[in-house]
């Protein structure tokens, strides 16, 4: 799978691991101190080919892709759930150590923020569906971030990202229909 997008990572560790699931290029940001150096360096990456953030799923990762996303506008971004960046140690969250198939999915699963007073889906869905206002709230939003891969999110997040993320109403119907059948399986 051959990426056209520069996938920007925090380190060299990440890109190694990308290096081993796809052949793409990476801009290393090396950590959260990340300078204007590196951030012109991006934009030039975005005027030429665009640009995919894959951050680690922790607050560090989230920091850069915030920072990356306010100074580049129009980037990719991929996401990958916690579990599947946890080290087989449990000393840490990362790219670096996802599988390879779980980082293909994700790069797979790309998605381009666009301003979210375009999207079709309202307060009013997540208060329906108990995202947003529940007591399993957290942990359905936690559920639907997993599912359509746009990471974790807290209540006032949510209906931002599905809108950037262009996320159909019907895309958050059938997602919601299919965890609440597995929290009935789980009962």
């Amino acid at each position: 799978m051959k990426i056209k997008e520069i996938i920007v990572v925090e380190g060299k560790d990440d890109t190694a691991k990308i290096k081993s699931a796809v052949d793409a290029d990476t801009i290393e940001t090396n950590g959260s101190a990340i300078d204007q150096v590196v951030l012109e360096q991006i934009k030039h990456a975005q005027q030429k080919r665009g640009v995919i953030i894959f951050t680690d799923p922790d607050y560090p990762g989230e920091r850069i892709r915030h920072i990356v996303d306010q100074n580049v506008p129009a980037c990719k971004h991929a996401f990958l759930p916690k579990d599947q960046a946890r080290s087989k140690q449990d000393k840490g969250i990362g790219i670096e150590h996802a599988s390879v198939s779980d980082i293909r999915t994700a790069l797979a699963s790309v998605y381009e923020l666009v301003d979210a007073a375009q999207g079709e889906i309202t307060k009013q869905d997540l208060v329906d569906f108990g995202l947003i206002g529940g007591m399993n709230s957290a942990n359905l939003r936690g559920r639907l971030g997993v599912e359509l891969r746009i990471g974790k999110t807290n209540g006032k997040q949510l209906l931002r990202r599905l809108n950037m993320f262009h996320v159909t109403s019907n895309q958050l119907e059938e997602t919601m229909k299919k965890i609440m059948q597995e929290e009935r399986d789980e009962k």
